[in-house]
C-alpha cells in the first residue's frame, strides 16, 4: 500500500468523480440530485446531508477543479489548485473509526455539505499525493481518445488505462495484431 486506506479511498472516489463528467463518459455522469445521492452511497460518504440542486452545482465545479489537477504541468501548479481546493473549505481534522474501519481522519467538518466533504477529503488526498512526491501516479488514460483519469497505485507505476471501456484490452489486443501484422510473410 502506497497511501493510508483513507487516503486511497478519497483518491478513488475523485477519479470516480472526475470521471462522471460527459467529456470524460460521453454524457453527464451527475445529471441529477438523485445520481450524487447514489455517487455518495456508492463510495460511502459520512455524515453528510441530503444533497440538493445547490449540492449538484457545487459537485460539478470541484469535479472540473480536480480534473485541472490531473492536467497540471507541474508540482508547482498542481500545488496551487489543490490549495485553491482545500483553502475554501472549512476544515475539521478528527479522528474516526466508523464502519468497522480502523482509525483514520476526516478533514470535512462533521455534517458538512457533499461538495466541502469532497473538497476536503478529496483535496487532502491529493496533497498527501503531492507531498510523497508522488504527483507523477496522477495519470490521464493513454488509450486514444479516452480521457478517463486514474490513480496509478501499481509498484512499478506502470499503469497506463483506466479500467472502464475495457481500454487497456482494447490497446494490448491492438498491440498484438500490429505485431502479428509486422511478423506475418509477405
Amino acid at each position: 500500500m502506497i497511501f493510508t486506506h483513507d487516503t486511497e479511498h478519497a483518491l478513488g472516489t475523485v477519479v470516480d468523480l472526475v470521471n462522471t463528467a460527459p467529456d470524460s463518459c460521453g454524457e453527464e455522469g451527475l445529471p441529477d440530485v438523485a445520481a450524487l445521492r447514489a455517487f455518495i452511497e456508492r463510495h460511502n460518504f459520512s455524515d453528510v446531508p441530503e444533497p440538493t440542486g445547490e449540492d449538484l452545482l457545487r459537485v460539478r465545479a470541484l469535479r472540473a477543479r480536480f480534473r485541472a489537477v490531473f492536467h497540471a504541468p507541474d508540482v508547482a501548479g498542481a500545488v496551487e489548485l489543490i490549495n485553491g481546493i482545500v483553502g475554501e473549505v472549512r476544515t475539521t481534522p478528527h479522528l474516526t473509526d466508523h464502519d468497522g474501519h480502523d482509525w483514520h481522519v476526516h478533514f470535512f467538518a462533521p455534517g458538512a455539505p457533499v461538495a466541502e466533504h469532497l473538497a476536503a477529503d478529496g483535496g487532502m488526498a491529493l496533497a498527501c499525493v503531492v507531498v510523497t512526491g508522488e504527483l507523477g501516479r496522477l495519470r490521464v488514460c493513454e488509450a486514444p481518445g479516452c480521457s478517463r483519469v486514474l490513480v496509478d497505485l501499481s509498484r512499478n507505476r506502470c499503469r497506463r488505462y483506466c479500467d472502464s471501456r475495457t481500454c487497456g484490452n482494447r490497446m494490448h489486443v491492438a498491440a498484438y495484431r500490429a505485431r502479428r501484422r509486422e511478423a506475418a510473410p509477405r
